[in-house]
């Protein structure tokens, strides 16, 4: 018997110098480790998940606040309604353009002056910090500024820059809605950018640098061949946080434009107003949020894997 068992015993045991599974901890606490997170995981879950949950319900409901009494069940009704619908397929439209536009141009402003600020002057301390105002005011006082200082067409300051080129009382709000908000929008983000690119800029290794430079590359060499394949991890960043941002754009197009004229500058979170508090149509708008929800974690979930791909290179 005991020689039948001691190879049993023996293979059971670890061989020396084979790794050990680290023991896990009792649940006690594992559970006292989660803990102080529960409570901010609860309103968490309050003030995202169950507006959400409700807005799916709303969304399936032929709903109108004008007839209170007239409710029921519309399946995918609401859907139909919402995806056939022309102002909803602008909107789209109009979102894509404008978040595309003001990415693009952000980002190419936001490399130029991350470059001018990485290099040593007088006076740099406040350059940066002129230039990171913009971001840091609230984007309802930014679009009125805009509107009242900026666009007016009697005394606005864009018409009086641009009057020694011919330009005089242009309406800027009126005649060109989507423009106006493209350069707002630009001068509202790329501080934010700005900031992502300048922060790349500054983790190179000055070494590699000064070595490329004994070697006689110039200052474009060095930067398209060095700094810019070093900031591409970053400038992927600033664009996708920058698109999931842009994308909720509401203030400027409500303060400026009031999503016209016509339909010119409605996006989808200005529409999802217009269904709601305008129309009055809860069940359509809670369509269209769902739709724009879902759209938005396709994005989001394209930004989680650049993040991720970008821990896995610093380590």
């Amino acid at each position: 018997m005991t020689a039948t068992d001691t190879p049993a015993r023996g293979a059971l045991a670890p061989r020396p110098g084979a790794p050990q599974k680290p023991a896990k901890p009792p649940v006690l606490e594992r559970w006292a480790r989660r803990g102080p997170l529960l409570p901010a995981l609860l309103v968490a879950i309050v003030l995202t998940q169950l507006p959400f949950l409700a807005t799916i319900f709303y969304s399936f409901q032929d709903r109108n606040l004008l007839r209170p009494d007239q409710t029921g069940f519309a399946g995918f009704g609401n859907y139909a309604a919402v995806l056939g619908d022309a102002q909803f397929r602008g909107a789209v439209l109009n979102t894509v353009l404008l978040t595309a536009a003001v990415v693009i141009g952000s980002i190419v402003l936001a490399i130029g002056l991350a470059v001018l600020l990485d290099q040593r002057f007088p006076g740099r301390g406040v350059v940066r910090t002129l230039l990171i105002t913009p971001f840091l005011v609230m984007p309802a006082a930014a679009a009125l500024i805009w509107k009242h200082a900026m666009l007016n067409p009697v005394y606005g300051i864009l018409n009086w820059v641009l009057s020694p080129f011919g330009v005089e009382r242009v309406d800027w709000a009126s005649e060109h809605p989507m423009l106006s908000l493209i350069i707002m929008l630009v001068w509202q983000w790329t501080p934010f950018m700005m900031l992502i690119v300048l922060a790349g800029l500054q983790s190179q290794d000055p070494e590699i640098l000064e070595a490329a430079r004994v070697d006689g590359a110039g200052p474009f060499t060095v930067f398209w061949r060095i700094t810019f394949p070093q900031l591409r991890r970053f400038i992927e960043l600033a664009i996708l946080l920058g698109s999931i941002f842009i994308v909720q754009t509401f203030d400027p197009i409500y303060l400026i434009t009031q999503g016209g004229p016509g339909q010119a500058t409605t996006n989808l979170p200005y529409f999802i107003y217009q269904r709601t508090f305008r129309a009055f149509e809860v069940g359509e708008a809670a369509a269209a949020g769902v739709v724009v929800v879902l759209c938005t974690i396709v994005i989001a979930t394209f930004a989680l894997r650049v993040f991720s791909s970008m821990f896995r290179e610093e380590r």
